[in-house]
């Protein structure tokens, strides 16, 4: 199976390639690297390198180096398709199945075209043109250009990107003012083209192509005109090239630009331009590259079979890949009136806007370290013009859990600026809940939302970068920012106003990575703010010990679990062997040698050889994801599919256990749950200790010593955390 080079560029550049890594070595942050003990050699001092701007690995002790594909080829021992399939699913970049698409196209000599003539573009002239095709019907003549131009517009509109969120919905360009009067396509077939459609240094007598896109001086190499293969990525930089010469040609472009507060440094620093008005002003420049333009979506087909380009009369903003290559373009209308305010080119062998952060090769460039999301390009270019890097906007779709990722990778802290208006809002809190599951401890998302409906873009202007730069500093922290969402669209001067915004936070809090402990802090801190007063998980053991103090702790266990059954959808023991590193745990090399390969599992329910308990775990997990909401009603759900005898003993308990929770006001178990599974794992480990005295086996004798020794240090450590935090929220 082929897979072209530019499927592998985008899978290897958008890998996740630390957490890829970390999954079998220690990395920790070294200034702008990652450095830790080579996976590929033991090593006692770390020599293995990696750099997340790049997304390569190099160790200076074996010299193995490589990227994302190498590494799952050459450590986990994956074949080259099942590497590219693995980074495939991570990514979310989609390997065509079918015969592959590439950047390759094949140019064709130029069609005879009627080369732009010196004359102006004014409505008389087009209409005369028309009337000339319809000399006895002039009111036929309006209507059929009133319709071919709402046809091609709907064409236009159903493949056109808004870039701004509160610009998706809206109508296309047939009611926007100033182009109610253009005549249809063809009408345009049977006129010249106005001069200022095109460079005022276009010469028809030069030929194809003009002789600023083939001046090797400026960089642009010469075009042979003979049939060969194109390639996408050098059409790409030549059409930037050509829209990026219109804005020096078309001073109303640019001084778009410049009534926005631009420099001409900021123009080329960004590469922008002007794609001028036209209905095929890129065939007539790019004659041997139609097949090309329509592969990149920038020429496309009305329903009457005429081609057309989908950028006209706009200013343009060139989308460039993590290389710095050109791979599509923004535009946006010069007049506010015309809807979609922006266009982005379409999906194509090089361009999906899904993996696409419009800024971060600008950023990298600059070494950016602090990284904003924001909602649109103009927000991206003026914080950079105001020396803010590391500004990027996602190409009018929400942001995703693989880009957030990537960001979290090269600074621990992701900032989101977002309007203040609902839209804007709404963008947010949907990037907060894509965000939640690679959110380990360690990373943290804060939220700005500018004040006086400001964005970041109006806001410097208005106030200055250094004031900016403080709004940034200040952000609100994920905890607050949650609180503060959800406490305005619930009632919180009722009970059930702030029942609803816990249960949300709970719903939250479990998309949250396996082991987090910002779990745990966040359900208590969001609880203290809604008045309760003392630790959930304190209040719940003394239920426990109002209503029955003499039971096991495997029968109070199985009752949080009816209480809490969702506690299992992320398994305890699981998580438990997590948090602690007991699956990551270092044995000396004698013993790894000899040590079965599953000497570090986590231990089964099963293990623990209590009928029960197992009745109880293996019916919530079959049946957990169609349980009631309502937590009385989803245990008596669970009571009435376990064992007869089990179901008779814990009926008999859980009226009495519930009742005492709901007293108390008791919203979660987490941390009482944790603790009970801790304690049944600490029982299992000396049971097993016991066993090998009486049956030495050496190896597995110090390997379950070593584990024993692990989880103590780890649940001391555990209970001195959470009391400190108790004397803080008591203080």
């Amino acid at each position: 199976m082929s897979i072209p080079n530019h499927i592998l560029e985008q899978l290897n550049s958008q890998a996740d390639l630390i957490s890829i890594i970390g999954r079998h070595t220690t990395l920790k942050r070294a200034g702008s690297e990652y450095k830790g003990c080579c996976p590929f050699h033991g090593e006692k001092s770390p020599s293995f390198y990696v750099n997340p701007q790049k997304n390569i690995y190099h160790c200076f002790g074996c010299s193995v180096g490589g990227n994302a594909i190498s590494f799952l080829r050459d450590y986990e021992s994956l074949t080259f398709i099942e590497a590219v399939n693995e980074l495939s699913k991570q990514t979310g970049i989609e390997v065509p199945k079918e015969e592959q698409q590439n950047v390759s196209y094949q140019r064709r000599a130029p069609k005879p075209v009627t080369p732009p003539q010196e004359q102006n573009r004014s409505s008389a002239a087009v209409g005369q043109a028309v009337n000339q095709s319809h000399p006895n019907d002039s009111d036929s003549s309006k209507s059929n250009i009133k319709q071919a131009h709402t046809d091609h517009s709907h064409a236009d509109q159903s493949h056109a990107d808004s870039s701004d969120q509160s610009y998706m919905d809206q109508p296309s360009y047939p009611d926007a003012q100033g182009y109610d009067n253009f005549p249809p396509i063809d009408a345009y077939d049977s006129v010249p083209y106005a001069a200022d459609s095109y460079p005022s240094d276009y010469s028809q007598d030069d030929g194809y192509p003009p002789a600023w896109l083939t001046d090797t001086d400026a960089g642009i190499a010469s075009i042979e005109t003979t049939d060969q293969d194109g390639n996408l990525y050098v059409l790409l930089e030549q059409i930037q090239q050509f829209y990026q010469h219109n804005l020096t040609t078309h001073p109303h472009a640019k001084q778009y630009f410049l009534s926005r507060g631009l420099t001409e440094e900021t123009f080329e620093t960004f590469g922008l331009g002007y794609a001028p008005f036209g209905w095929q002003h890129l065939e007539h420049q790019f004659p041997q590259d139609i097949e090309g333009l329509k592969a990149l979506g920038l020429v496309r087909q009305s329903e009457s079979g005429r081609d057309y380009d989908l950028l006209r009369d706009r200013v343009i903003f060139p989308i460039r890949d993590n290389q710095g290559r050109t791979i599509g373009f923004g535009g946006r209308a010069l007049d506010d009136e015309v809807k979609p305010k922006y266009i982005n080119s379409s999906d194509s062998p090089v361009f999906h806007k899904q993996h696409v952060l419009y800024g971060y090769y600008e950023s990298r460039q600059q070494r950016a370290n602090d990284w904003l999301v924001v909602e649109g390009y103009m927000d991206v270019i003026a914080l950079y013009q105001a020396g803010i890097y590391g500004a990027i906007a996602s190409m009018g779709t929400a942001i995703n859990e693989s880009q957030i990722s990537r960001l979290l990778t090269l600074n621990p802290t992701l900032t989101l600026s977002f309007d203040g208006d609902s839209a804007g809002q709404k963008a947010a809190w949907r990037t907060l809940e894509v965000a939640l599951p690679v959110l380990a401890d360690d990373k943290e998302l804060r939220f700005l939302t500018l004040p006086n409906n400001h964005d970041p873009d109006t806001f410097i202007k208005s106030q200055g970068s250094d004031a900016m730069r403080e709004q940034i500093a200040n952000a609100m922290p994920l905890s607050q920012y949650i609180f503060a969402y959800l406490s305005e669209r619930y009632d919180m001067s009722l009970a059930e106003g702030k029942a609803k915004l816990m249960s949300q936070v709970r719903s939250l809090t479990t998309a949250l990575p396996k082991g987090s402990s910002f779990r745990y802090l966040l359900n208590n801190d969001v609880y203290q703010k809604l008045g309760g007063k003392r630790s959930q998980n304190v209040e719940a053991k003394d239920a426990l010990l109002d209503f029955d103090g003499d039971m096991t702790i495997s029968q109070q266990l199985q009752l949080c679990f009816l209480f809490q059954p969702r506690a299992l959808v992320d398994d305890p023991i699981e998580s438990i062997w997590q948090q602690s590193g007991l699956t990551r745990l270092q044995l000396p090399a004698h013993i790894q040698k000899k040590a079965a390969s599953d000497a570090l599992r986590a231990i089964a329910w099963e293990d623990l050889q209590d009928a029960a308990l197992l009745n109880v775990v293996t019916t919530i997990k079959r049946c957990v994801m169609h349980l009631p909401t309502d937590a009385n009603a989803a245990a008596h759900f669970i009571l009435s599919n376990l064992d007869h005898t089990n179901q008779v003993t814990l009926s008999g308990s859980w009226g009495g256990f519930y009742r005492a929770l709901t007293a108390r006001n008791v919203l979660s178990l987490d941390d009482l749950i944790q603790e009970l599974v801790s304690s049944l794992l600490e029982r299992n480990i000396k049971k097993k200790m016991q066993e090998l005295i009486k049956n030495p086996d050496h190896i597995k004798q110090a390997i379950v010593r070593m584990q024993a020794q692990h989880l103590s240090n780890w649940l001391r450590a555990q209970h001195a955390e959470r009391s400190s935090q108790m004397v803080t929220v008591q203080s």
